[in-house]
């Protein structure tokens, strides 16, 4: 049988996330297939920079209005159907948002959809959104705007669903809202991990480490908040439209480290979770990779106990979970995990569950799977 020809679609490759990791790991899996994206902006992604990115027509607007590409989810969906993928068998699309809107041209061809999780901002978290939209000043704005296009949005976004031929969810949770918000079934296969970049320290220095794009919904401000209050160190790094809030409300005993693009660097970050007491992750999150990063650097984990944290977290054997995103709630989360006696060499064993080289053999017996079946029919 000849092989599949691949392409990897992604919703945009503009800031290096979890996501992003996972685009990555899916062109490592398969190093012929070309990757298409709304917008690339090589400069803050040099991971991809030699590549083969290739963009929409997005990417022609101005420098000005191309960051501003949030704000146009409807352009997005055009974007991506405008894109001509007749060429190949095989469209694997990393999906937050719009990229599962591709087209399929003609018969045989596969949509597979790895699901961060169904459109936060249409279904599982909009009155969070709609309360907290994430855009700083202009919040007043997207407030009002939310209510008149997310109705049609919501019937794109489940119509494009149905179009799918095979869901990957990345976790139990976005498994479960895949069923719920799409009525549609799935297979669980965890993000990649490159858990072999850590070494993780036997002896733990006195401090603790929080990290993530700087969102309402990161709730990192629990994190600093809790730190403040029982006076011991954190580290943070990231940014984002929250950061002057957050150094406003951090006690001397908080630090904040950013790189030159605003977000933590790969090598600063490796450093402290590798000598971390600990790692605070208070936000619900679909996934959540840097939980594994952090378990594989040998730092418990002390996570809020919803999502991805469920598939991740042993409370009080890897971490310790904590049932309400409040300051006080984290507070004694940390107070209870300074009573547990961690090994961090148990703790980067645990990691290696979520390993990239288990997600790579993973994922190409998928495609393999998924191919064998349709040209067998």
């Amino acid at each position: 049988m000849t092989q599949p020809k691949i392409a990897i679609v992604a919703d945009w490759l503009t800031n290096m996330g979890g996501a992003e990791k996972v685009v990555l790991a899916m062109h490592e899996a398969f190093p012929d297939a070309p990757i298409y994206t709304s917008v690339f902006t090589p400069e803050t992604m040099p991971d991809f920079a030699n590549l083969d990115v290739h963009t929409t027509w997005i990417q022609k607007f101005p420098r000005a209005l191309r960051r501003l590409h949030r704000w146009f989810p409807v352009v997005r969906v055009w974007a991506f159907r405008s894109l001509d993928l007749s060429d190949y068998d095989i469209i694997l699309a990393s999906t937050i948002a719009e990229s599962k809107h591709v087209r399929k041209t003609r018969p045989g061809q596969i949509l597979i959809s790895y699901c961060h999780t169904p459109v936060r901002y249409y279904w599982s978290h909009y009155a969070e959104y709609k309360k907290h939209p994430g855009f700083g000043k202009l919040d007043w704005l997207v407030k009002l705007l939310i209510p008149i296009f997310m109705p049609s949005q919501k019937r794109l976004d489940f119509k494009a669903a149905q179009k799918v031929d095979l869901f990957i969810a990345n976790s139990t949770t976005v498994q479960e809202r895949i069923k719920k918000y799409y009525h549609q079934n799935s297979i669980v296969i965890h993000p990649p991990v490159d858990t072999k970049r850590f070494a993780p320290a036997r002896n733990r220095q006195d401090f603790y480490v929080a990290l993530g794009r700087q969102l309402p919904y990161k709730r990192i401000d629990l994190a600093v908040a809790a730190a403040t209050k029982l006076g011991v160190k954190l580290k943070v790094f990231g940014s984002g439209p929250q950061h002057e809030k957050l150094l406003a409300m951090a006690g001397p005993n908080v630090e904040f480290h950013t790189d030159r693009y605003g977000d933590a660097s790969d090598q600063a970050v490796t450093k402290a979770l590798n000598n971390a007491k600990a790692f605070l992750f208070p936000a619900e999150e679909d996934f959540g990779i840097v939980q594994v990063e952090a378990l594989a650097a040998g730092a418990p984990v002390i996570a809020y106990s919803r999502g991805g944290a469920l598939d991740i977290v042993d409370d009080e054997e890897s971490g310790v979970l904590f049932n309400e995103q409040t300051v006080d709630s984290l507070a004694n989360a940390i107070q209870k995990a300074q009573t547990i006696d961690f090994m961090p060499s148990l703790l980067a064993r645990r990691a290696k569950r979520f390993d990239k080289g288990l997600f790579i053999t993973k994922i190409r017996k998928v495609v393999s799977d998924a191919y064998t079946k349709s040209s067998d029919r």
